[in-house]
């Protein structure tokens, strides 16, 4: 038996967040409206200026589930591809370094997000790590997801219910084991493994890894202001959708959503 390393993604492993990349793909294809995107590129501005927040997660969370409710499961896999090209360059050298250097040593590496299982599991797959934990959407029987969720919403204690799942199917040692993240919500899992590590922490978090003597990753602060600049590239993206959703209405092509 031996521990693992489980890292968080959006602000740990990547600069900015994976929900951005997917917002932009879904907005290209067709699969979200403008009000929505709009909405996505605001909350993803300020999660990018002001950190993470209970409130911000569950209100983007609610943004999300409603703007994938009806839409095909195959339509969203097939946006995949495109979502993981946008995030690859944002990936972290160093804390990708951080996972290998766990596998060289003999741990599993793990990414942990409240991002959707199939691009999480996907992104570990491609960087070399062992495998990724997301939150799950359910599948209608028509194909098409149904605003719910099939299993835990992988975020603060959540992700302690998917961890330990997977611990105790894998034999994972949690006093063996090492997390990574940037925000305080992570606290339940940084505090479940033998081993915490603040990446960029946000202040709350930077306190606490004062306190508890954690380490501290500093991290090149460019990623920082790439993910600003691509969240407002974005909100601009938003402003010049109309004609292009009207053009695909009109061939009849697109999805419509109020």
């Amino acid at each position: 038996m031996a521990g693992a390393a489980f890292f968080d993604l959006d602000r740990t492993l990547m600069a900015g967040s994976s929900g951005m990349e997917f917002a932009r793909v879904a907005a290209r294809r067709g699969v979200v409206s403008r009000r929505v995107v709009s909405r996505w590129a605001i909350d993803h501005l300020r999660y990018r200026i002001e950190g993470a927040s209970d409130e911000k997660t569950y209100e983007a969370l609610k943004i999300a589930r409603e703007s994938v409710t009806g839409v095909p499961e195959r339509e969203i896999a097939r946006m995949w591809p495109e979502v993981l090209a946008g995030i690859l360059p944002r990936i972290h050298p160093e804390v990708l370094a951080e996972a290998h250097r766990h596998q060289d040593e003999g741990r599993e590496a793990w990414i942990v997000s409240a991002a959707g299982s199939v691009m999480v599991e996907s992104l570990a797959a491609v960087l070399g790590m062992d495998g990724g934990i997301g939150t799950r959407y359910e599948v209608g029987r028509d194909g098409t997801y149904t605003g719910r969720f099939d299993g835990p919403f992988v975020y603060g204690p959540g992700k302690v219910e998917a961890i330990d799942r997977i611990a105790a199917e894998r034999g994972l040692v949690m006093g063996d084991s090492w997390a990574y993240s940037d925000s305080v919500s992570d606290l339940p899992m940084l505090r479940m493994t033998g081993t915490a590590v603040a990446v960029n922490p946000d202040r709350p978090l930077r306190e606490v890894a004062k306190t508890e003597g954690w380490e501290v990753m500093h991290l090149d602060r460019i990623g920082r202001r790439l993910a600003i600049a691509g969240t407002v590239a974005l909100a601009g993206l938003a402003g010049g959708l109309g004609s292009y959703f009207s053009s695909r209405r009109q061939q009849g092509t697109g999805r419509r959503f109020p």
